[in-house]
């Protein structure tokens, strides 16, 4: 069961990589969603004895995080009219070799920690805080709001892989419950992502530097 869990682990640690190296808006978004689908099956994996409440939270996530967030961010993109980040505040090959000297430098972390027996050959503390780090590069790295966005989902998805650590002993409503403020705050995002791109006309974060009182 390590070795399923570790793999799909992986995966999504490589599309923390292809997130942070791709200019294509479309493709961040789609690694963004796969990555959320992966993680939304951890929970089985984990816990594979039947469970209602589990499997709600592994719908749940899976519907909103591979369908929902996503079909939100596209219908932004296409009323924006955009396809890439031309102008990162931080290079796409900075961006890739920060990534990946993240991820190496949280399995090095990770396999030094101690931990639990039942966690101890995982990378579910490796692979939270290496995408925790990739998505505080993608939201201080990018100046498109949506890859800011997808930014935000990928550092939930660091939080919500750290707190499988706990899925022994913490409710798995508490994990619901961030699942639905994250829903929330997408909506959230997305009105002001439409004001912001009725008022400027472009997506593009830095133009607020032209605000005045």
């Amino acid at each position: 069961m390590t070795s399923a869990l570790n793999l799909f682990i992986g995966l999504a640690m490589g599309l923390n990589l292809l997130a942070l190296a791709s200019s294509r808006l479309p493709s961040v978004i789609r690694a963004a969603a796969l990555q959320g689908m992966i993680l939304g099956i951890l929970p089985l994996l984990i816990e594979p004895d039947f469970h209602w409440l589990v499997w709600l939270v592994v719908v749940g996530t899976i519907a909103i995080k591979g369908f929902v967030i996503p079909h939100l961010l596209r219908r932004a993109l296409r009323a924006a009219n955009i396809d890439r980040e031309v102008r990162p505040l931080i290079g796409f090959v900075p961006s890739l070799l920060l990534g990946a000297a993240a991820t190496i430098g949280a399995v090095a972390l990770g396999g030094a920690m101690p931990l639990r027996p039942e966690h101890a050959g995982s990378l579910l503390v490796s692979g939270s805080f290496a995408t925790v780090v990739a998505g505080f590069l993608m939201l201080m790295g990018r100046t498109k709001a949506i890859s800011q966005v997808c930014g935000y989902l990928i550092l939930e998805n660091g939080i919500y892989l750290f707190a499988l650590l706990l899925i022994h002993s913490t409710p798995l409503l508490v994990e619901a419950g961030i699942l639905l403020d994250l829903t929330v705050a997408v909506f959230v995002i997305g009105i002001i992502m439409d004001r912001i791109q009725k008022e400027f006309d472009t997506l593009d974060t830095g133009k607020l530097t032209s605000l005045r009182e």
